[in-house]
């Protein structure tokens, strides 16, 4: 038998080229080199080009082939299971990434190697023959006992980094190198920058005007972080390095805890729960499907009926029997009093996975799990790649969120991850919401899934009231503010009585369009077809997507008339309106701005179930999973800024925004009310939304699906074409289209698909891209999977459209 070679995954490579590569393994590695094992190796004809891979297996070595060598193996054991590879090759099969980016989004960015040249100087005598800045090189690195990599050697001798010494010494074979890889932890910490000098030393320092922004914020506010600063002064970081390099600021990295800790306990937690004849009687259901070898569940109860108490019953059933459990939620935000109820009822038995961790934590925390320390894992979409061995329970908490699905390589729907782990583990996968998504409703009511129904709220608790206010009539009565005269009542009513108060409104900024009146131009962001939202915290004009930002100003940068009018309003508007209507009320505003800093959101949480606040306004981040027993009014400032984009989902998330925001209010003892205001009150969305009606929204919903033709009565495929060059873009989209009709008719004539586009979407530009998109209506089966990858890979490999990056997304969330 031939000797094998290693079928590696190579990290950086295009979707069109990848491939198992194959390499020899030298003698001194082949006991390290296992299924699973991290390798560098050589790649491309350069002789420096080293990159990462993993070996997913192994094959016979064929003669005819010349073949290259595994430079190293990275570890001393395989870090992935054969679960992760298994993984891996699931997900490039449904999303169209590499292997490579398939094993590694399945581990923390802590768990990284980085690879690095060293070098070593070798006694000789052809050393005379140097030149002197050559000999002076040389005659250091002797004196070390160790590789040492250039950066350390040409600092120390005082030399620039781009001298090329070290090079000439290595083609006169008087220097010898070495790859390395070291594990790439970065340290849990962040990037703080001070003043150094004071107001009075400024005086006689010319400073630009984006430096004495700088100065002045740290002079104001003391120390801060970069991120901050940048937000506050709309400067690049290239601006505080500068002054760093003048010594008028100290630049430091602060650290930060490595474990993550949460203030937010409910003591109650460890408490026998009780629950209702309706509880028990979904819980029975899913324990005794458990228990038959799992499959998947809907537990659909309406807001405040106790969906929790169902699954941490199961839970506590499952972990009796030495099983583990994944549960999610769809954000951060909704993770603290999640959490708040795991970590009093489970302790140290859990662990948590987001991306607000720093890597030191995420790292940590993913290495309790691997080593068996914890059985249950708590977090957002990465939970569902938890390294446990034994899974009983998979829970998807508020199921129906759009943060399930990942929109980077690999597309990844959480949902279809957290069923093929099931089925490997005869696990039960849970789906959880009040408001289910039209396709798992719809899997329910056909018998595909399991349906367990809680159809009243938990204890006395009953339903809120829910008003709906036509703000047309408020602005013809002569209401010039945003909220409407019986939202204001009865905030004020709150403020009497002692109770709390929730506001939605889901735009961040103060004002969400600025236009001029003089020539009609909207002031859009350069680098994205949007236009720029106001926020009154740094006094900029802001691009949600890129970035980019300008101080304010009345002065239109077209025409340069004076007279640029700014419209719409946001979380920082409607905060100023209520100051100004309610100045005794105490406000905590909660969106992405006002929430930057790390564990401020469970900070804001904390203190607002304390009572220290008497109004939560924000987006939606205050609109699910949030339970607070003194909120008896939540008031909906706009409901039509979803409703009418041109996305088939729009009508849905409407109603699930509203259902979700709605169900918040008189969760405890007393009863709650809502107002939602809107400018097409005889909308049926929103009055199905007033009467909490989810079935009555199915059952009319599910016919225009039907009628359409969209999910669940098809998949759709987005296939994305983006370039710096618009007419290359759209003219790559067309190019495609053709390919895709020639093939249908040909080779996989018996695909049937309904095509749409190609056109550019409703944002067709950002960071300076232009993007065009076609739709295609299918059934996501093998056979359209290699007819698509059949085609990105031909696509891929035409030189003609090498600027143009083409990418495909099965089902996205997204269609803008």
């Amino acid at each position: 038998m031939e000797q094998s070679v290693a079928l590696v995954a190579v990290e950086n490579v295009a979707y069109h080229f990848d491939i198992f590569y194959s390499y020899t393994i030298p003698d001194y590695l082949k006991e390290k080199a296992k299924k699973g094992s991290r390798v560098l190796v050589p790649f491309g004809r350069s002789k420096v080009a080293k990159r990462q891979g993993v070996i997913f297996g192994f094959a016979e070595k064929q003669d005819n082939i010349r073949y290259k060598d595994i430079i190293n193996i990275l570890g001393d054991e395989p870090f992935f299971s054969t679960e992760n590879l298994e993984i891996a090759e699931f997900l490039k099969d449904r999303t169209f990434c590499t292997y490579y980016e398939a094993i590694k989004v399945q581990f923390p960015a802590g768990y990284g190697y980085k690879t690095d040249i060293k070098y070593l100087a070798v006694a000789t005598k052809e050393a005379e023959k140097l030149s002197d800045i050559e000999k002076q090189v040389y005659d250091y690195m002797l004196t070390l006992e160790d590789f040492a990599d250039k950066s350390q050697i040409y600092n120390a001798l005082g030399l620039s980094k781009d001298c090329g010494i070290i090079d000439r010494l290595l083609l006169k074979n008087l220097v010898i190198k070495s790859y390395t890889a070291e594990k790439a932890m970065d340290d849990a910490s962040v990037k703080t920058a001070s003043a150094i000098i004071t107001r009075e030393q400024a005086e006689s320092i010319k400073l630009t005007e984006k430096q004495e922004s700088v100065m002045n914020a740290l002079w104001d506010m003391g120390q801060l972080s970069v991120k901050e600063i940048c937000y506050f002064t709309g400067v690049t970081s290239a601006v505080i390095n500068t002054l760093s390099k003048k010594n008028y600021i100290k630049i430091e990295d602060v650290t930060v805890y490595r474990t993550p800790e949460t203030q937010l306990v409910d003591k109650n937690a460890k408490k026998q729960i009780s629950l209702t004849e309706n509880q028990q009687k979904a819980f029975g259901n899913l324990l005794e499907k458990y228990h038959s070898g799992g499959g998947v569940s809907l537990l659909y109860g309406i807001t405040g009926s106790g969906k929790t108490s169902v699954f941490l019953s199961l839970i506590d059933e499952v972990i009796k029997e030495g099983r583990q459990v994944i549960v999610m939620v769809p954000e951060i935000s909704l993770t603290p009093q999640m959490m708040a109820i795991f970590k009093g009822r489970y302790g140290s038995e859990i662990a948590i996975f987001h991306s607000a961790l720093s890597a030191g934590e995420r790292r940590d925390e993913y290495k309790r799990v691997k080593d068996g320390v914890v059985k249950i894992v708590v977090g957002t979409r990465s939970a569902v790649f938890a390294p446990f061995d034994n899974i009983g329970l998979i829970v998807i908490d508020e199921e129906q969120e759009h943060t399930y699905k990942s929109e980077s390589s690999p597309k990844y729907h959480t949902k279809d991850v957290a069923r093929y782990r099931a089925g490997k583990h005869n696990a039960l996968l849970l789906l959880s919401s009040a408001t289910p998504s039209i396709e798992s409703y719809a899997s329910a009511k056909r018998g595909k899934y399991d349906l367990e129904v809680l159809p009243e709220r938990y204890g006395s608790a009953v339903l809120p009231d829910v008003s709906v206010i036509d703000m047309k009539a408020e602005r013809q009565a002569g209401n010039k503010y945003n909220l409407s005269s019986e939202l204001l009542e009865r905030l004020e009513k709150n403020l009497e009585d002692k109770k709390q108060s929730i506001l939605l409104i889901n735009r961040r900024g103060y004002n969400t369009f600025v236009a001029c009146d003089s020539c009609g131009s909207v002031v859009t962001c350069p680098s994205c077809s949007i236009s720029l939202t106001y926020h009154s915290a740094n006094n900029r004009l802001m691009c949600h997507y890129c970035g980019y930002s300008v101080p304010f100003t009345k002065v239109c940068p077209e025409c340069g008339k004076e007279d640029v009018r700014y419209a719409g309003y946001g979380t920082q508007r409607i905060e100023k309106e209520i100051e100004e209507l309610l100045p005794e009320a105490r406000i905590l505003r909660m969106d992405t701005d006002s929430t930057s800093s790390r564990y401020l959101f469970e900070k804001n949480i904390i203190e607002f179930g304390e009572g220290k606040y008497d109004i939560m306004l924000g987006t939606q981040m205050v609109a699910k999973g949030l339970n607070f027993e003194n909120v008896t009014l939540v008031g909906v400032i706009n409901a039509d800024q979803q409703l009418n984009n041109d996305d088939f989902k729009s009508q849905e998330r409407t109603f699930d925004l509203l259902t979700q925001v709605v169900g918040r209010s008189g969760r405890g003892k007393n009863k709650g009310t809502a107002v939602i205001q809107t400018l097409t009150p005889e909308n049926h969305i929103i009055r199905l939304a007033q009467q909490q009606d989810f079935d009555g929204f199915y059952d009319n919903e599910i016919i225009i699906r039907k009628a359409m033709v969209y999910p669940p009565y098809c998949d759709m495929c987005s296939v994305c074409f983006v370039s710096e060059n618009e007419v290359k873009a759209m003219n790559a989209s067309r190019d495609f289209l053709l390919k895709l009709k020639s093939t249908t008719a040909d080779e996989y004539k018996d695909v049937k698909i309904i095509v749409l586009g190609p056109m550019p979407p409703r944002l067709s530009k950002v960071n300076n891209k232009f993007r065009y998109r076609i739709i295609i209506k299918c059934k996501n089966n093998k056979r359209f999977r290699n007819m698509l990858s059949g085609l990105l890979i031909s696509f891929g490999k035409d030189k003609k459209y090498a600027d143009v990056s083409v990418s495909a997304d099965i089902n996205p969330e997204n269609l803008i």
